[in-house]
């Protein structure tokens, strides 16, 4: 894979023989070449579970205390006085089974979070086949299927993020983008790793973080001890 200048001139200023702390790894990455767009700094833990067994799945979601630097466009699908509230607390859009032509036939995703309240679930459901590979589904371990909206909606805009294993059993996330520095990056990776590492599994057996290396979205990755 033929890589840019940049990417190249970043790959520089790391050294393969060392893991970095964290700090370290984020100062390194606070020195890359610039790009032309405020980069999203990525984590990338790899985990010694399974993730095809249910009992050893890790997903969670833990609010960043910097913010994300991405403001996130929340749809909440709920009715009657559930629905004025969203309102009230900042959701983008509202609505109910209304929603639905529009999200299959038109192909709407003007959106990045959905939040749904219980009794709409059903209503929701119908739009699985689209929403599930989007990873747009609601689920009530993400907090996004409750009947406190207003608490749904300040979390999310004010910075919180779902982490979950994919199937080769690593997480990806990004915690913050390049501009914020290196003491906010630490403190919202420190948030993230400490909630992963609380999530270990009952029923996982051996070294659990097998490696966690961060990047930016177009640069290389450090490894972080």
């Amino acid at each position: 894979m033929k890589r840019g200048k940049r990417y190249l001139e970043a790959e520089k200023l790391i050294d393969k023989s060392k893991d970095y702390s964290a700090k370290e790894a984020l100062e390194v990455i606070e020195k890359f070449p610039k790009a032309k767009f405020d980069e999203t700094v990525e984590l990338h833990v790899k985990l010694g579970v399974d993730s095809k067994h249910a009992e050893q799945q890790v997903r969670g979601t833990v609010v960043l205390p910097n913010g994300t630097g991405k403001t996130l466009r929340v749809l909440v699908f709920a009715k009657g006085d559930k629905a004025t509230e969203a309102e009230k607390a900042g959701a983008d859009f509202v609505g109910a089974e209304e929603l639905i032509p529009k999200i299959e036939k038109e192909n709407w995703f003007d959106y990045d979070v959905i939040v749904a309240t219980p009794d709409m679930m059903g209503v929701v459901g119908r739009l699985g086949k689209v929403l599930g590979p989007k990873g747009l589904m609601p689920n009530p371990k993400s907090g996004t299927v409750t009947m406190d909206v207003t608490k749904a909606i300040s979390e999310i805009k004010s910075g919180k993020v779902e982490y979950r294993l994919d199937k080769t059993n690593i997480i990806h996330l990004g915690f913050g983008k390049v501009s914020f520095g290196t003491k906010k990056l630490l403190e919202n990776y420190e948030t993230v790793v400490d909630a992963i590492i609380k999530a270990k599994p009952a029923a996982a057996k051996g070294q659990y973080i097998k490696s966690i290396a961060v990047s930016t979205t177009m640069g290389p990755s450090i490894y972080v001890k």
